[in-house]
């Protein structure tokens, strides 16, 4: 009886450790709209459509998550980071539809949107004609990032 019991509980246990160790190390986290702000432009993250988030997991520490208001921040301000080619970095984008959280780098995008930071880029899940994958989509918001410097709209 005693062991039966410590094989039920071990588990138990196990799990509420791990649940409530605070960095589950992958995944989106939950975001305080109207409270966080971009990593890259301070603005309040409000656009719960269009908002961001890079997680990096460092060799020496728990994930470090950084916040963006338009996936365009979020784009830009990785190809700034050391790390930014680490194959572990997790981007997540909302689904311009649903507002839940995506693969960045199997999401969909489609232009149009009026976002945070003028980036015009809504993600989804599903492809249609006119969409761009994420490395055409990457392309798409460094061609915008320059010329919105160009021109001082940031």
């Amino acid at each position: 009886m005693k062991k039966t019991l410590r094989q039920l509980l071990l588990p138990t246990v196990l799990l509420f450790i791990t649940a409530c160790s605070g960095d589950p190390g992958t995944g989106a986290v939950v975001v305080e709209w109207e409270q966080d702000d971009c990593k890259r432009c301070n603005m309040i993250l409000s656009d719960r459509f269009h908002a961001a988030q890079v997680r990096h997991k460092p060799t020496d520490g728990p994930s470090e998550i950084y916040l963006f208001d338009d996936i365009g921040c979020a784009v830009v301000w990785l190809e700034d980071q050391a790390w930014k080619d680490d194959p572990a970095i997790e981007i997540w984008v909302n689904d311009h539809a649903t507002g839940s959280w995506l693969d960045a780098r199997k999401a969909y995008y489609v232009t149009g949107h009026q976002t945070p930071m003028h980036y015009s880029l809504g993600a989804q899940l599903e492809a249609v004609p006119e969409s761009m994958d994420f490395e055409r989509a990457r392309e798409y918001l460094f061609k915008v990032d320059r010329y919105l410097h160009q021109h001082g709209a940031q």
